[in-house]
């Protein structure tokens, strides 16, 4: 039986329930975050808590709890489901008002909520194997740095990925990938690592910043700019980055292989990285 973190109870997740007037409900006006968890302890918890707060910033919504209480909460949460390697999902919203207004009520308590996922990716055949992705156009709002719990134009992009055989889809705007639908996108160039700077176009990756660090501590080199679907297509490599794949090399771009269509030498040696950085720094 799952147990779930519901306006600080731990209750089975078959029990937790939200009113139909929660905003988040009714106007997706809630952030949310997704934690991966090793070994049962929680990766890069402290980046994914600090783009919360910038978030519920972002729309005016006080974070129901500091950062180190949603913490233990999270790790109370994974030793209560005995969970050793998935993922923690995270979303609070306004919270319930006494009826749909597009102005809230002044005086709303929030609604925070978290589950937790089981799910192996540490040692995933696709680790080995690569994936495919395909390119749809960016169909979303404006403030893609906020990690709004909106996610339509994603869970479109997702369904067109899947009806093409593929696993994931890179959004495009004028003809420059923006990100993935759930991951951040890379290539891998003669002379660089390439991914677009972060800003109110995109979402600031937690996984895609660490690899970045890391990447450049291991003498990479890392260019922070917009690349076209054409020079994606023309790299030697592609990976995406996120919570619950790690880093994942991309084998195929629309059906068509990138470099010799599997998964190469840079975006293998980032993920041991990664997963080297994440056992050391769990907490």
């Amino acid at each position: 039986m799952s147990i779930a973190y519901l306006n600080g109870r731990f209750l089975p997740l078959a029990d937790a329930r939200i009113s139909v007037l929660d905003r988040g409900f009714l106007f997706a006006e809630g952030i949310y975050e997704v934690t991966a968890v090793i070994e049962g302890r929680l990766i890069d918890s402290a980046s994914h808590l600090d783009r919360l707060t910038r978030s519920a910033g972002a729309i005016g919504i006080a974070v129901p709890l500091p950062p180190e209480e949603i913490e233990a909460a999270q790790r109370q949460l994974v030793a209560l489901n005995s969970m050793n390697e998935g993922l923690i999902y995270l979303q609070f919203t306004r919270g319930a008002d006494e009826g749909r207004d597009f102005l809230p009520a002044p005086d709303l308590q929030p609604t925070l909520v978290m589950f937790v996922q089981p799910k192996l990716f540490l040692n995933v055949a696709a680790a080995k194997t690569g994936i495919a992705v395909v390119t749809t156009p960016d169909l979303r709002w404006a403030r893609r740095d906020i990690k709004s719990t909106g996610l339509l134009a994603q869970a479109m992009a997702k369904r067109i990925a899947t009806d093409a055989g593929a696993q994931e889809a890179w959004m495009v705007e004028d003809g420059h990938v923006t990100e993935g639908a759930s991951s951040t996108a890379f290539i891998v160039t003669d002379d660089a690592i390439v991914t677009r700077p972060y800003s109110q176009a995109v979402l600031a990756g937690c996984t895609g910043a660490a690899l970045t660090a890391l990447a450049q501590e291991a003498g990479m080199t890392v260019v922070n700019r917009p690349f076209t679907v054409a020079e994606a297509l023309a790299a030697n490599e592609a990976f995406i980055t996120s919570a619950s794949t790690l880093c994942q090399s991309v084998v195929r771009i629309d059906g068509q292989p990138i470099g010799d269509g599997t998964p190469g030498p840079v975006a293998t040696r980032l993920r041991e990285i990664y997963v080297d950085f994440a056992r050391r720094t769990a907490v």
